[in-house]
């Protein structure tokens, strides 16, 4: 019963955030970033509800299975206009599932808090990173495309993130490994191209926390 509640939440969810994403789009034509974004960050909240009902790791790696081969064909068949009409080529949907689904791999049956980091620092830190970057980002940051508006959320919120999701398995030690991931999950941003990013940071993040929490 567990999990058949589980499907319906998180299928239910993702309908919810698609179609907030696609009246976003309907309604302002000219904004794609923002209903793109919409996906970005609602679709990592679905790692919250696998955590809170304990999703087992085969049922979180089979679904971001099926949500990468979803993403594929997207890619080349425009299924929905809030996410394909972006206006420049990237992998970067397709990424996201398989992060997904590496994480819970990599961390769910241990220390599953990692795989909530990885996935919110990568939901929340770039997709607000890249609205304030678009849309207040003032001041070039050298040698990038990026802003420093843009960068310095992306610190600010990754660090939040990494602080939340440690503080259940890191009562102290969280206080500064947080600002490191933060500063990872930041260069890794700044450095990726064509969506990489999707993958990179989230994974990224993940394996610094834990390296970081192995020295502590």
């Amino acid at each position: 019963m567990t999990m058949f509640r589980a499907g319906i939440l998180v299928t239910s969810w993702l309908g919810l955030v698609l179609l907030t994403a696609e009246l976003v789009h309907a309604w302002f034509p000219n904004a794609k970033e923002w209903s793109r974004k919409v996906v970005h960050i609602g679709a990592g909240q679905v790692i919250l509800i696998a955590y809170a009902l304990g999703v087992p790791t085969s049922w979180g790696i089979v679904a971001a299975a099926i949500a990468g081969v979803i993403t594929l064909v997207s890619h080349w068949v425009p299924i929905f206009a809030s996410i394909s009409a972006v206006g420049r080529q990237s992998w970067g949907t397709f990424f996201y599932a398989v992060s997904i689904g590496t994480l819970m791999a990599l961390f769910w049956d241990t220390l599953p808090e990692l795989a909530v980091l990885g996935i919110l620092v990568m939901a929340w830190g770039d997709g607000l990173a890249a609205l304030v970057g678009i849309n207040w980002g003032r001041h070039p940051l050298p040698r990038t495309s990026k802003s420093w508006e843009g960068t310095l959320t992306m610190f600010c919120v990754s660090t939040l993130v990494a602080a939340l999701s440690l503080t259940p398995i890191a009562a102290l030690e969280w206080f500064w490994i947080a600002p490191l991931v933060g500063l990872g999950a930041t260069l890794l941003e700044l450095i990726a191209w064509r969506g990489i990013d999707n993958l990179t940071v989230p994974i990224g993040s993940a394996l610094l926390a834990y390296g970081l929490l192995n020295l502590s």
